[in-house]
């Protein structure tokens, strides 16, 4: 009677391979590639959205998959992390390479279907992510500045699936989610930093939860409000912002900014917790304002 008790609550097969993607951390990365779709098209096919969706998803989903093999042992260690499938026993190691490799190549082939670079910068998130910055976060603080990359990608990757080619606007793009990730992350780290010890992670730049981080954490937000104001200077090509946007862009700066120096000033988990949530809704609020402004001209 307990085996089948325990049968009946466990998740499902489907259950556990949907919680290996990370579902809601790879729908907020679809939905940057989304918006960058929408910045770099002026036709609109929905052929192309649906594929850049499906596509982008099982490019994200992979990752997180390698992720999560690569990290078994140490995701038992850690309170946040050890209920996983993997950990748990629920998949095995092998089922979950052949998951992660079928997603990758399905996704990579659909975003081909798109056009060449699409694809090519997808398959290059995918190492990027799971064979240089996976690997990295136990051995260096600068596995952060390593992952910002793939972690930009998808941002550019919709203006270049729109475009087929890489030029100053997706860039624009590239560098203003490339910079917002380090106050992110670090927020993150904070909060987490004695999870992150119990399983060898190093992902605070001091090594610590101290003031050298909280300072670093001020500066990459305000690099991060400076780039997000450049396409209303008109430099930045066909990436162009209203001042009226500006305005509603830099008053979100001064939000994100706000915290990042509350947690200078006060250096708890509490705040970082704060910080990490504001600076989501940061990024996600900044991506709807350049779509808006693009159709409101």
């Amino acid at each position: 009677m307990t085996e089948v008790n325990a049968i009946e609550k466990s998740p499902s097969m489907v259950k556990n391979l949907i919680e290996l993607t990370k579902p809601r951390l790879s729908v907020v990365v679809v939905f940057s590639s989304i918006a960058g779709y929408f910045l770099g098209a002026d036709d609109y096919d929905w052929k192309v959205i649906l594929m850049l969706i499906v596509g982008g998803y099982f490019l994200v989903g992979s990752s997180n998959v390698f992720n999560q093999i690569i990290e078994k042992d140490l995701d038992a260690l850690m309170k946040r992390t050890q209920n996983r499938p993997l950990p748990t026993g629920r998949i095995s190691v092998s089922a979950a390479l052949m998951y992660g490799f079928m997603m990758a190549l399905s996704g990579i082939y659909i975003l081909y279907l798109i056009n060449f670079a699409t694809a090519f910068f997808g398959a290059l998130s995918i190492v990027l992510y799971a064979l240089v910055y996976t690997p990295l976060k136990t051995r260096t603080p600068l596995c952060v500045f390593v992952g910002a990359f793939p972690g930009a990608i998808p941002y550019m990757l919709g203006w270049v699936a729109a475009s087929g080619s890489f030029g100053i606007e997706p860039g624009t793009l590239f560098m203003l989610q490339f910079f917002w990730q380090f106050p992110h992350f670090w927020a993150i780290g904070w909060m987490l930093k004695d999870d992150y010890k119990a399983g060898g992670f190093k992902m605070l730049p001091t090594g610590d939860a101290d003031k050298g981080t909280a300072v670093q954490i001020i500066l990459y937000t305000i690099w991060t409000i400076a780039i997000s104001l450049i396409p209303a200077f008109g430099i930045t090509g066909s990436l162009y912002m209203t001042w009226i946007s500006a305005v509603l862009v830099g008053a979100l700066g001064l939000w994100f900014l706000y915290y990042a120096i509350k947690l200078f000033k006060e250096r708890t988990n509490q705040v970082a917790r704060k910080l990490m949530l504001v600076s989501v809704s940061y990024i996600t609020l900044i991506q709807i304002i350049y779509v808006v402004d693009k159709f409101l001209r």
